[in-house]
């Protein structure tokens, strides 16, 4: 079976074709993402018409999904007027063939679990660090999706209640605000204007103000793990996003986190996420196999 897959977001779609349990004829095109959702759509038609003949089609996408019904619940201003649109009716319409959608992180966690960091668990937590902070739960291998398909929303924990206001900002005094790449970044350019993304960042982690600006939004990360530990007892947490890459974080949370929790709750391994750009388009391509 030959399955098409696209990995959409704000920056780039990924596409290829799963085959023989692998990505074959990977490749981005820029997604020009203002532009507009129809834009995005029709310009994802192009993408899979390129690739010629499929059996069905396996879509990660940005934003909140009703993975049931393949429709975007809600997209911020990244994809404007991306909200409402039916993927699953439009792709299958034009192709005739069979597509299953679901949102990037949860998809990316799927790759994970069969593929990547996940495999031997049967239970486990993704956290995505990036713009935001994403997050997945995996239950006996299968996505939690709660009632309206949006579980998983990690970033909106509280951390800081006396930073909350909800009227000015939703997510005011919430996880995201504080544990996020983009927290990061603008700690560092206060610090240091030049310090104006991740990969300068840590080639500058020998200087001991770097140094410790990012262990202080390492606690941060922190923070919020130790309540997930505590509410679901996860047998594993995959860390994804690319800051995740940089293994100095990775090593300083599993030195500090198991101090932090109860010793009952102590067997929780923390894994890097390991299959990269490819994790969302290997994910979308085993919930393809699963269609009817």
């Amino acid at each position: 079976m030959k399955i098409a897959v696209l990995d959409i977001g704000g920056t780039s779609i990924k596409s290829g074709i799963y085959c023989n349990d692998e990505i074959l004829n990977y490749k981005e095109t820029d997604t020009e993402a203002k532009k507009g959702g129809y834009y995005v759509i029709e310009k994802a038609k192009k993408i899979l018409k390129d690739y010629g003949a499929f059996d069905r089609i396996g879509v990660s996408t940005a934003g909140q999904v009703n993975a049931k019904e393949g429709k975007i619940i809600y997209a911020n201003e990244n994809l404007p007027a991306y909200t409402g649109m039916n993927i699953k009716d439009l792709l299958e319409e034009t192709f005739g063939k069979p597509a299953a959608v679901e949102n990037d992180v949860n998809a990316a966690a799927i790759g994970e679990a069969y593929k990547g960091a996940g495999k031997g668990y049967d239970d486990f937590l993704c956290l995505t660090y990036g713009t935001g902070v994403g997050g997945a739960i995996v239950i006996d291998r299968k996505i939690y999706k709660g009632t309206a398909f949006l579980a998983g929303e990690f970033g909106g924990l509280i951390v800081r209640a006396d930073q909350r206001d909800a009227r000015k900002d939703i997510l005011s005094g919430c996880y995201e605000r504080y544990a996020s790449t983009t927290a990061l970044i603008n700690k560092a350019m206060e610090l240091e204007p030049s310090l104006k993304n991740g990969r300068e960042i840590f080639e500058r982690i020998g200087e001991a103000k770097v140094k410790l600006l990012v262990d202080n939004w390492i606690q941060e990360i922190l923070y919020g793990l130790i309540s997930f530990i505590h509410l679901f007892n996860p047998s594993c947490i995959i860390l994804g996003g690319g800051v995740m890459r940089q293994q100095y974080i990775v090593e300083k949370i599993r030195e500090v986190l198991y101090d932090n929790i109860i010793p009952s709750y102590r067997s929780v391994v923390i894994k890097q996420a390991e299959l990269g750009n490819t994790a969302g388009m290997l994910g979308a391509a085993m919930l393809a196999k699963e269609l009817q």
